[in-house]
């Protein structure tokens, strides 16, 4: 038999956090984070890392593991996971993983194969170079050319993604959205994918209530030590709830316009979020509110102990 992995998706938000850890208390699991920001230790209130208290003494992984220096790719979340479900399980526990972009949660439950798409070093040297003698913007319209769908998705000032995609394309001739459509879609777990969604204007005025919060919490002084720290071109610092506030920290806009740049962008992933899931992954969605949250979490659960059951 397959080993289950209940596997939580949905917009920012939305109370995946919450879900998690009921499902890991009624049946014995342990939470592995799906946020790929949230394995930078210090950066807390930018990504919305669990507190202690949310935990409830439920075990969770993949929180703390890397300095803000360091890099983070696909792959690297797909082993880390990987590791953790084989451990969890192990010791007789609901592996449940929560949260997460879409590429990286079907990487990790579906087994992408990263093996012919390792870097070419050479490669990276002469796009650097091109960068360095064109700028960012020329290398960023081939881009647009070749893989409109990608470019789409990447930010012309994040030099590492574009060069990505740009590779994947020049070393296999395909675009890295037809690289990942020709995986294999056969998962050696037997994930249970639970969604939740909220109807989008509630769900909007959540996260503007939620970035108001992190404010009020300390995130600009959350950034400010990274900023310092000389991190600014960092991976880490590329997330949203950060790049938003540096321009803010040179003195090239006021803190209120970043702080609105900050929530637009939180909106529009979390769109971003539940498009992705909706087109590309079998999930089983719940809509909530706050008044019908506990109600609608306890029918997850029941359906859950279903699905659960069955071989």
């Amino acid at each position: 038999m397959k080993q289950p992995v209940v596997t939580i998706v949905g917009p920012t938000a939305v109370g995946k956090t919450s879900l998690s850890v009921e499902i890991a208390k009624r049946f014995g699991g342990e939470v592995i984070s799906g946020d790929s920001m949230q394995i930078y230790k210090g950066m807390d209130i930018g990504t919305a890392k669990v507190t202690e208290e949310e935990k409830d003494n439920i075990p969770h992984y993949m929180i703390d593991i890397k300095d803000p220096s360091q890099s983070f790719s696909v792959a690297d979340f797909q082993s880390y996971v990987n590791q953790y479900i084989k451990e969890i399980s192990e010791n007789g526990y609901l592996p449940i993983l929560a949260g997460g972009t879409g590429l990286y949660i079907q990487a990790a439950l579906y087994g992408y194969n990263f093996s012919d798409s390792k870097r070419d070093d050479t490669y990276q040297l002469q796009i650097e170079k091109e960068i360095k003698d064109k700028g960012i913007d020329n290398v960023y319209q081939r881009l647009q050319t070749v893989d409109p769908v990608q470019a789409e998705k990447i930010h012309p000032n994040n030099e590492r993604r574009v060069v990505r995609a740009l590779e994947v394309f020049d070393r296999t001739g395909m675009t890295m959205t037809q690289y990942h459509e020709h995986q294999q879609l056969e998962s050696i777990y037997k994930p249970i994918l639970i969604g939740l969604e909220m109807d989008r204007e509630i769900l909007y005025d959540q996260i503007n209530k939620r970035v108001d919060k992190m404010i009020e919490d300390g995130l600009v002084e959350e950034v400010k030590f990274f900023y310092e720290k000389g991190l600014e071109h960092a991976q880490s610092m590329k997330a949203i709830g950060y790049k938003e506030l540096i321009p803010y920290l040179k003195g090239q806009q006021t803190l209120e316009e970043s702080v609105q740049l900050l929530k637009r962008n939180s909106r529009r992933y979390a769109k971003r979020q539940y498009t992705w899931f909706r087109n590309k992954m079998e999930v089983d969605w719940y809509s909530i509110t706050e008044v019908t949250k506990n109600e609608k979490f306890e029918i997850i659960l029941d359906d859950l102990a279903g699905k659960l059951k069955e071989k």
